[in-house]
């Protein structure tokens, strides 16, 4: 079994939802039909995209933080009661800031 290495998994991560941000920005910006009940079912689509563009690029900022916190040798330790994040919690979600117990 192999050990979680951090900063390949986030940059994992990165890559991934920099990935779906460029995606979601082309099928953003790509032309509307003319017949007007299908121009509103592609509006409601490109809500739809915002919303999902709005979660990636937060994610896409977790992931960026976690890589700060890596660099500043604080990955790991939970920012609100300083304890280690368990090795599990941090290898399901490499970007966690909080131990499970401070969690939200």
């Amino acid at each position: 079994m192999s050990s979680f290495d951090p900063a390949s998994a986030l940059e994992q991560l990165s890559l991934e939802y920099r990935g779906r941000i460029e995606a979601i920005r082309r099928d953003l910006t790509s032309s509307h039909s003319t017949d007007s009940a299908e121009q509103a079912a592609e509006r409601q689509n490109d809500q739809v995209l915002e919303a999902l563009l709005a979660e990636t690029e937060g994610a896409l900022r977790q992931v960026e933080r976690a890589r700060e916190r890596l660099r500043a040798g604080t990955y790991g330790i939970c920012s609100k009661c300083g304890e280690a994040i368990g090795a599990s919690r941090l290898a399901a979600l490499p970007m966690a800031e909080c131990c499970l117990n401070c969690a939200d």
